[in-house]
């Protein structure tokens, strides 16, 4: 179906089909369900209470909460004003919070709980176009400082009860023209930017989703990506609501292996860093059992990924490979698909990059990982990979309605319905990202394969240039670095120097247990990371990789850090982007003496 709003799609949703489970939360060690019924009515509720606050069409209202099905209802409840929500992370400081306010010019604030709630109070008096503050969870907020969320929905209510066709002519007034949103991205260098985006924009995106890829109303997802990023919000929020499927909440990123059990969703929208440590998980345990099962281990996997050339070819399995694959699924791969509940159709990846050798494993385990590519300038899905046309290292082919080419210096240029209005405020930014033919500048370099898989190379500003003139895409490198056990994170470093080098974050969890095999004994991280037997470990896990580049590419040095790079740090976006000049300038005397040797 068409919708003119993301408002319509959800009231519509829920009118269709008022006793489904449309969302799931943990409390009290179960999951709860929510019926579509419940969600509209709360939604309308404190739609009316935003308005009773003067809230109207265009006005910005913050949220800063953690996932939650209350963060939905705010998101939705927004929308329905014709208000344009403005979503932080909520791991942000609070200068970086006032920044996204009063860039904005929000109103109203609504808050998840008493942490969040004090972020705001620091920053009171530095906000003073913020008129109302609404905390969710109201324990530990003192009660004459901010409006509770209960206390916004009985306003709401009184509000209904003098124009009960308030909220439903606001919906009706609504294009797909109209703003709905304004994402702050995180930017990897300089302040960030608000990316305006219209309800058009995700329409458009969630029609060309639904013709790529199966979704539908049986569906369960897990949401554990932050929905202040706009893939969790794209897929697992607005995606989910236009297909009726159902969205549980992880309780948090920490969680999500035991949410899994419990939920056992069919689908799920991810990044690479998780399938990294689960891939880490299971090579660390095979490698620690005995040589039987090390060699049931490769003897499946070899099996899966002949399984998987027939399925990229769409050929039939002959028989004796699909009697093989009946035991090794079996055997093997019926636990990993256990680990992850058991019912996974597919996962859809994207963030970042995911390793080839990661996708290729996980999908010879029967577990397909659908990698695809956008950014939040376009709403964000430009390509996916599909289920009967996939391919590792490339992010797949566009949507049906959204153009794509690579200009004349590889960059990645896209057209069509998805892309922004512009960035708020910054016109001479706008300009220079989108051109007058309307083509948005990804800054991603990238090329389109023989069989037309876009295959992205690395961000434009991160392509090294080496002193001899050699062109380098750090990101295949590190890529190729995470897949060792051993190394938690990696930055390959080199522009206009002699050689390649990277800093190395191990994975500590599995060097302790090294440590302790090889009799190293250590009081800190730091004192491992300088231990010879160690630093000759983390070589030799360099040198395999070394040897599928080229020498100019190859790492020759490397320097292990002794802490993970973190959102906290500042080394980190909210959306876990490595802020390499950030990184780079925090280790810059080790890096200079590291070249001076």
């Amino acid at each position: 179906m068409s919708y003119q709003n993301l408002a319509e799609m959800f009231y519509k949703t829920c009118e269709k089909s008022p006793q489904q489970t449309g969302m799931m939360f943990k409390k009290d060690g179960a999951y709860q369900p929510i019926k579509r019924e419940e969600m509209r009515a709360t939604v309308e509720k404190i739609a009316a209470g935003l308005a009773s606050l003067g809230v109207q069409k265009e006005d910005k209202v913050i949220l800063l909460s953690e996932n939650r099905v209350e963060w939905s209802f705010c998101d939705y409840a927004i929308l329905s004003n014709g208000a344009i929500s403005v979503p932080v992370y909520p791991t942000l400081l609070p200068k970086h919070i006032q920044y996204i306010i009063n860039d904005s010019d929000a109103k109203v604030v609504i808050v998840s709980n008493a942490e969040q709630y004090d972020k705001i109070k620091e920053i009171r008096k530095d906000i003073p176009k913020v008129e109302t503050v609404v905390v969710i969870e109201s324990e530990g907020v003192p009660a004459d400082e901010a409006l509770t969320l209960d206390g916004l929905k009985q306003k709401g209510e009184q509000f209904l009860q003098q124009n009960s066709d308030y909220i439903t002519k606001s919906v009706a007034s609504l294009t797909r023209d109209d703003m709905a949103t304004i994402i702050y991205t995180s930017g990897t260098t300089g302040e960030p930017k608000g990316v305006m985006l219209t309800h058009g924009n995700f329409l458009s995106n969630i029609e060309g989703g639904i013709k790529a890829l199966p979704v539908g109303e049986s569906d369960i997802f897990l949401s554990f990506l932050p929905l202040s990023h706009v893939f969790e919000r794209m897929v697992g929020h607005f995606l989910a609501t236009h297909v009726s499927a159902a969205v549980a909440y992880a309780e948090s990123v920490e969680t999500v292996p035991q949410n899994l059990q419990e939920v056992r969703p069919t689908l799920m929208a991810s990044v690479p860093r998780l399938f990294e440590k689960i891939y880490a998980r299971v090579v660390e345990s095979v490698e620690e059992g005995s040589g039987l099962k090390k060699k049931l281990f490769y003897w499946a996997i070899g099996v899966g990924r002949e399984v998987t050339a027939y399925k990229q070819k769409q050929q039939p399995l002959p028989g004796g490979l699909k009697f093989k694959y009946g035991i090794a699924s079996k055997l093997v791969f019926s636990k990993l698909q256990e680990r992850v509940g058991g019912r996974i159709r597919f996962f859809v990846s994207g963030g970042a990059p995911l390793s080839k050798e990661i996708g290729e494993f996980f999908t010879a385990a029967g577990l397909l990982i659908l990698e695809g590519y956008g950014l939040t300038e376009t709403s964000p899905v430009i390509t996916v990979n599909r289920l009967n046309k996939f391919k590792f290292g490339s992010v797949g082919i566009p949507l049906h309605n959204v153009e794509v080419k690579i200009a004349e210096d590889g960059e990645i240029l896209t057209r069509g319905p998805h892309v922004m209005k512009g960035y708020y405020k910054k016109e001479a930014e706008t300009r220079e990202a989108i051109d007058e033919d309307g083509w948005f500048h990804t800054g991603d370099i990238g090329i389109f394969d023989e069989e037309g898989f876009l295959v992205i190379t690395d961000r434009k500003k991160n392509i090294i240039v080496t002193a001899g003139g050699k062109n380098v895409a750090p990101q295949k490198i590190e890529n190729l670095l995470i897949t060792s056990r051993y190394i938690e994170q990696a930055l390959v470093i080199g522009d206009k120097r002699k050689f390649c080098s990277a800093l190395i974050v191990p994975s500590f969890e599995t060097l302790e247990k090294y440590a302790a095999e090889q009799g190293i004994s250590f009081r800190s991280h730091k004192e491992l990371c300088q231990n010879s037997k160690v630093i000759e470990l983390i070589q030799k896990e360099v040198e395999a990789v070394n040897k599928d580049l080229a020498s100019y590419e190859s790492i020759k040095k490397f320097i292990l850090v002794d802490q993970p790079f973190t959102i906290e740090s500042g080394e980190l976006t909210p959306s876990l982007k490595v802020k390499r000049k950030i990184v780079e300038k925090n280790y810059q005397e080790q890096i200079d003496a590291l070249y001076a040797e």
